[in-house]
This record gives C-alpha cells, sequence and structure tokens, in this order.
C-alpha cells in the first residue's frame, strides 16, 4: 500500500471522476482541488479524499492546496469559457506550475491533447493544450504528460458526441474532415497510463503519446457505435460545413455545451495519431482494449447504478440534463417526515394503490402498452422486494428508508427507470426523485422531446403528491 499524498485537480471531469478511485484503490492519499467542494459531496468517493477549496488563478489557495503533496495531476481545461480561454489555461498553468516549485513537489502529471505540433492546420484548442505543458515545464517540478486523442468510455465528451449524434441521426452528415484519422483510447486505458506514470519515477519529465492499437476515421468511429448500437446508419460527407454550424447542433442533442464543442470540432480539422509509441514499450504491462471493446462496455454501463452521477450536489432542485447515454429529469424536495414515513408512500405506489398523482395517465399509458404487444397494467405484489412486479415496472433496487428504483418493461424505443432516494441531513429530510431513459435511435429521442411536456408535467406532480402524503401520515 502506497500512502503518499497525491493531489487531483479537475475533480468534478470525467477523467478525474475515474482516476481517484484507482488512486484509492492503489493505497493513495488523495486530495482533491475544486472550486466548489460541496457539487462533489454526492460522488461515492467523496468520504475517502481531504478537499481543498481553490482556484488556479487564485495564487494563496494553491499554495494550501500543493503544500506538503508528493504529486499532483494536473487535469485541468477551460474551454467552457469561451472566448479568451487559451490566455486563462496559460496563466493557471504558470500559477500551478510556480505553487508547486515552491511547495517541493515530486512529479506533475498532465493530460494533454494529440497531435501533430508542426501541423499547419493544428486548432486553437489543440495548440493550448500543448502550450499549457509547455508552460507547466517552465518550472522546476519534473512533468510527465501524456497525449491522448477520442477517448473511448461512458462520460467521455468525444464519445458522448459520437454516442447521442450517431443515436440521433440514421444519415449522418457531416464536413469531409471526417474522413481525418484519429487513433481512440479507451478511458480505462487512460487511467492505466495516468497511474503508472506516477508509479514509474524514472520516467518523469517526458512526453507520451497514447492512442489505441488502430487508426480509424472520425466517420468510421461513429458507424463502428452504430453496430455495436444494432443501428443501421449511413455517413454522407459535405464540403463547406462551417464548425460553428456543427457545434450548435451537437449543442442541443448532446451533453458537451456550445462552446466546449466548438473547440473540439474544430481539433477535428487535423490527424490525431501517435507518431511515437514509446509508451508501448515503456508501459508494456498496459493491455490495451480496442474501440468495439470499449463501445460495449459503455453499453453495458447503460444503467443508474452505473452512472456517474454529476447533478447531485448541485443548489439546483430541478434539472434537466443529457448525460452518459441518458435523458434524466432530476427533482428533489425537502419533505416534513421522517425517512421511515416516505420509504411505506413509496412502496405503496402503484397496483390496486395507484399512482397519487393523474392515475389515469399511468392508466392510460399501461393500456396503450397492452396493445402494443407488452406487459401493461400487471398489479403489485406483496410484500414489495426486489424483482417484484409493479404494474409496467419491476423492482430493480430497494433499500430499506433509503432508495427505490423501477426498471420499466414498457414497449418503448428506449429503456428507462424511476427512482426515488431519502436522505436525512441537519434534521431535514431529502426525496431525490430522478427518471432516466436511454434513447434508442432516432425514435428515441423522438419520444422523448414530443413527449417531454407531459412528462415533465407528471414527473412534477408525482414527487409533490408523495410530499403531500407523506406528510399527511
Amino acid at each position: 500500500m502506497n500512502r503518499k499524498l497525491v493531489l487531483v485537480t479537475g475533480a468534478s471531469g470525467y477523467i478525474a471522476g475515474r482516476l481517484i478511485p484507482r488512486l484509492l484503490e492503489q493505497g493513495y492519499l488523495v486530495r482533491v482541488l475544486a472550486r466548489r467542494p460541496e457539487q462533489l459531496a454526492a460522488r461515492p468517493w467523496s468520504n475517502c479524499v481531504e478537499f481543498r477549496r481553490g482556484d488556479i488563478r487564485d495564487l494563496e489557495s494553491l499554495a494550501r492546496a500543493v503544500e506538503g503533496i508528493h504529486a499532483a495531476y494536473y487535469l485541468i481545461h477551460n474551454m467552457i469559457i469561451g472566448h479568451g480561454y487559451t490566455q486563462v489555461e496559460l496563466e493557471g498553468a504558470s500559477n500551478f506550475a510556480a505553487a508547486a516549485e515552491r511547495a517541493g513537489l515530486e512529479q506533475i502529471i498532465y493530460l494533454g491533447g494529440l497531435a501533430n505540433p508542426n501541423d499547419k492546420h493544428l486548432s486553437s484548442h489543440l495548440r493550448s493544450r500543448m502550450e499549457t505543458g509547455e508552460m507547466l515545464r517552465r518550472g522546476k517540478v519534473p512533468v510527465t504528460e501524456l497525449r491522448a486523442g477520442v477517448i473511448a468510455g461512458s462520460g467521455s465528451i468525444s464519445f458522448e458526441m459520437i454516442r447521442f449524434m450517431t443515436e440521433a441521426f440514421p444519415l449522418l452528415i457531416g464536413p469531409m474532415w471526417l474522413k481525418n484519422k484519429t487513433q481512440p483510447i479507451a478511458a480505462e486505458n487512460v487511467i492505466d497510463y495516468l497511474v503508472a506514470a506516477l508509479e514509474n519515477s524514472d520516467k518523469r519529465n517526458r512526453i507520451f503519446e497514447i492512442g489505441g492499437d488502430e487508426v480509424i476515421t472520425y466517420g468510421d468511429l461513429m458507424l463502428r457505435y452504430a453496430r455495436r448500437r444494432g443501428l443501421k446508419r449511413k455517413l454522407l460527407l459535405l464540403p463547406g460545413i462551417p464548425p460553428w454550424f456543427m457545434a450548435v447542433g451537437v449543442g442541443i442533442l448532446t451533453p458537451v455545451p456550445y462552446r466546449i464543442a466548438y473547440a473540439l470540432i474544430g481539433g477535428l480539422a487535423g490527424d490525431s495519431i501517435v507518431q511515437h509509441d514509446e509508451a508501448r514499450r515503456i508501459f508494456p504491462d498496459i493491455k490495451l482494449i480496442n474501440f468495439e471493446e470499449a463501445t460495449t462496455s459503455s453499453l453495458h454501463r447503460l444503467s443508474p447504478s452505473s452512472t456517474e452521477r454529476v447533478w447531485e450536489g448541485s443548489n439546483r432542485s430541478v434539472q434537466h440534463i443529457k448525460h452518459e447515454g441518458f435523458f434524466i429529469d432530476y427533482r428533489r424536495l425537502e419533505i416534513n417526515a421522517s425517512p421511515e414515513v416516505i420509504y411505506r408512500v413509496l412502496t405503496s405506489l402503484g397496483g390496486q394503490h395507484g399512482w397519487p398523482y393523474a392515475n389515469w395517465l399511468w392508466q392510460l399509458r399501461g393500456r396503450i402498452d397492452e396493445r402494443l404487444g407488452g406487459a401493461g397494467l400487471r398489479g403489485r405484489s406483496d410484500p414489495v422486494k426486489e424483482n417484484v412486479v409493479i404494474d409496467y415496472y419491476r423492482i430493480e433496487t430497494m433499500k430499506t428508508d433509503q432508495l427505490l428504483r423501477l426498471h420499466a418493461e414498457l414497449r418503448a424505443p428506449g429503456d428507462g427507470w424511476m427512482e426515488w432516494s431519502i436522505a436525512a441531513l441537519e434534521n431535514k429530510t431529502f426525496l431525490a426523485q430522478t427518471a432516466f431513459f436511454a434513447p434508442h435511435g432516432l425514435p428515441g429521442f423522438l419520444y422523448w422531446y414530443l413527449l417531454g411536456p407531459l412528462h415533465r408535467l407528471v414527473f412534477r406532480g408525482l414527487i409533490r403528491a408523495i410530499q403531500r402524503r407523506s406528510e399527511s401520515r
């Protein structure tokens, strides 16, 4: 067991969220730098790490964060702020390098972008990634830089762009540069390299280009995802499609905001492949996972139980987001009742008791499902336990006075769940209700968006009805 203290920055991001558990498993002590640590309180590893509130533009907070640290992971990017983000990234890297030098860190590990630095078409995003690495190296602390292209795995920005766009469009219309090449790497392998870079101290102060075992075009990535998903897709490439137009579509249909999409799409104008493969020779124990295997693994993770719950911990009590292949409707209320009472109300839903809000709509949906050849309304069985049927749901998971998750068995162009979780905090009881829907192809998108207003009406009414029924008891 290694008890060295390691700092992880960018903790709200995708890679950090998967790196931190791995470091803990390896026995490292982990400190996390975050601007708003309270938003990470719901992460499963939050009770196992030490938090420091801070920002890379705040020198005093950086000094507190790096005090007593053995090594640090620099996993920060600022694309979300839009115009001017490159200057912010350079300023942040300079501040961090100076703070690390004063604190006497042994190593900084940085995850950058993969591209040919001499490419005349190099995008401002990828150039900024490389300049950030150069800025970190201006300090005296050794820097190990890993450069990766498309990262394949649920939650990765590039993978979610591929997933949602491929799901939504039977005909994939894109610019000619979708014929450019990339060397995708599985998210699990990225974590492998990040941990290996920390544990191999004699390989410090070097740049490693990391990628999978196959060079593929960006367009072919979408077609390969479609085949794994059981979707028929065709690719049509057209000249002259501007990046901003593509970014607007990505921003609307995927979890990736417009500003980030615009920066990333600019990076597709050139190839993103490994030119120097020292990483494979120096880290031979890392077994590379190909894109098909990574995609299959991500599809197997298409379940609420495997999803990183980035929406929890926010101050917003109602959220409608797209995340890791799901459309999500999240609502939270404070209820003046004990967790035991709320749980009894939840476990009495459906069947002969009906649903406490718009029961006629639940009944209608069940009858429609029967007409479509589905299970329809099947009542409920008592006692309530896992795998028991409640109308057209089946109980997937339940924890007494804490959690109830139902998996829908409706005929629908996608997979759905309803989940309620109960939390008692500071003499208050909160009920969180989350609806998950994983669309399958264009019909799944149309199903969610066309029925969206009705779903929101029912979901809002349902949690309020549960609140009233709990408080009346």
